[in-house]
């Protein structure tokens, strides 16, 4: 029996390397020249292995452990803002999902382990150089997991392929835009947006959540939350307890969530 085509392996440090269980000698990004197939396919979940100085845990491939391990490119949405997104848009199994703005595809892996195989995803991007990140990643966990939607991908601004967008559904249940401009992007997608589908914005600062707002109000489309998620990480004090860890709060993101009422 051969092998599933990709493994996870954890390093010490907590480091995570995604590697393709390809027979042959070759050059691993992290881990050197070796035969990927010959040194890992017989390593079971839990077990170690020594690649040069470091010492090696194969682990299971769920969400955390591919996100870890992902290409990058463009910046990525995080898992805080990652999981808001697809718990607020509440889907599924069997729901259709807009994306535009893939970045490095980490919000997309998001959104393909929650729909599952029945579901649909349609990502739009017009940089090439991060839709191909991004789609590798995709590819990786199609691969490395044994549900996924079906999925298509557009190149161009979303603007400009509606019609394109159309032929892979004619309706949606969620629709996330993480776009340097949003009101233009609303005005092209709101009326895909099914009743009861809710429609995010990913904005960096103030003046996109704006003009967000406006123009998803213009599309009658109901504001349901706008804000900012707040992430403090907590840690083991040297003299016993725990406390929050020392360092600034990052931003990452304002969030406007947008509701189809009819």
């Amino acid at each position: 029996m051969n092998p599933p085509p990709w493994y996870a392996f954890l390093e010490k440090d907590g480091k995570i390397h995604i590697v393709e269980m390809m027979p042959g000698v070759r050059k691993i990004k992290g881990l050197g020249v070796l035969d990927a197939f010959e040194t890992f396919s017989k390593i079971e979940y839990g077990e170690e292995v020594l690649v040069g100085q470091k010492v090696l845990t194969r682990v299971p491939m769920r969400l955390p452990e591919m996100t870890k391990g992902m290409l990058r490119r463009a910046q990525t949405i995080s898992a805080k803002d990652a999981g808001f997104i697809t718990s607020r848009l509440g889907i599924g199994p069997n729901d259709r999902v807009l994306e535009a703005g893939i970045g490095s595809g980490g919000l997309s892996m998001y959104i393909a382990r929650v729909l599952g195989n029945s579901g649909v995803h349609v990502t739009v991007e017009p940089r090439n150089e991060h839709a191909e990140v991004a789609l590798e990643n995709l590819r990786r966990a199609r691969e490395a997991w044994t549900e996924f939607p079906t999925h298509h991908h557009i190149e161009g601004a979303i603007e400009d392929v509606v019609d394109d967008i159309r032929t892979c559904s004619e309706y949606f249940d969620g629709i996330i835009l993480d776009l340097p401009e949003h009101p233009s992007a609303i005005n092209a997608v709101a009326s895909l947006l099914d009743i009861g589908g809710r429609l995010i914005c990913y904005c960096p600062v103030t003046s996109q959540l704006e003009s967000a707002w406006i123009a998803c109000e213009q599309a009658d489309l109901e504001i349901e939350w706008a804000g900012e998620l707040i992430e403090r990480q907590w840690g083991k004090a040297s003299k016993g307890g725990v406390r929050p860890v020392n360092g600034p709060f990052g931003h990452t993101a304002f969030l406007l969530v947008a509701y189809r009422r009819n």
